[in-house]
């Protein structure tokens, strides 16, 4: 059985850094995309929503990810600012929950990560029109094929719909599994993005 007490990362006090070192393990332990995360928002009824997406950039401002903002989570985050995030490597056996307010990133930032993806990717981002009905797949591959006569082999601009969001984390809990479920677990809280972060060590 792991120990309970001392010499592990429940003696950390920084959660980003921690958060990156876990990362970095996922990194080379994980079959498939070590960045994966379900993402949880709310409609305006409060119903809960969850998908996959990938972490593009964390930093001690937070974390970001991209969507098309005219899509289900787009409008769920635009009209509830508020999210919540969780990570789950199986290989190492951890998981990192986040939860906090959302905000878009700039311009900028959205069009330098948007020229960073593949070209096909980014016919695809102007060609799908995320989260409406489809009338068949021949429909998706004619819109491809559409966008990709249309910009040729010049450059392809990022559509105004797809941006990023960063969550602005005020709640940060890292769990670690453990023989007999004494696993371990400790939880970062701040009142505002710009408040310092106070750590509770909870029960499993």
């Amino acid at each position: 059985m792991q120990p309970l007490t001392s010499g592990d990362f429940t003696e950390e006090n920084e959660p980003f850094a921690l958060f990156q070192k876990w990362l970095d393990e996922a990194t080379k332990s994980e079959p498939n995309d070590p960045t994966g995360m379900a993402l949880s928002t709310v409609d305006a009824e409060g119903m809960p929503n969850s998908r996959m997406v990938l972490l593009k950039g964390h930093d001690p401002d937070g974390f970001v990810f991209y969507t098309n903002t005219e899509s289900q989570k787009g409008q769920e985050l635009i009209g509830q600012p508020k999210a919540a995030a969780l990570f789950h490597w199986k290989s190492l056996r951890r998981q990192i929950r986040i939860r906090g307010s959302v905000a878009l990133v700039s311009d900028a930032e959205s069009d330098a990560y948007f020229q960073s993806r593949p070209r096909d990717s980014r016919i695809g981002a102007w060609a799908s029109q995320q989260s409406r009905p489809l009338e068949s797949r021949f429909a998706l591959e004619k819109a491809v094929a559409s966008y990709t006569l249309k910009f040729g082999i010049g450059e392809i601009p990022r559509p105004p719909y797809w941006r990023g969001f960063r969550i602005n984390p005020t709640y940060i809990e890292f769990w670690r599994d453990g023989a007999f479920r004494l696993h371990d677990r400790i939880i970062f809280r701040r009142d505002a993005p710009d408040a310092p972060w106070t750590k509770t060590r909870f029960y499993p």
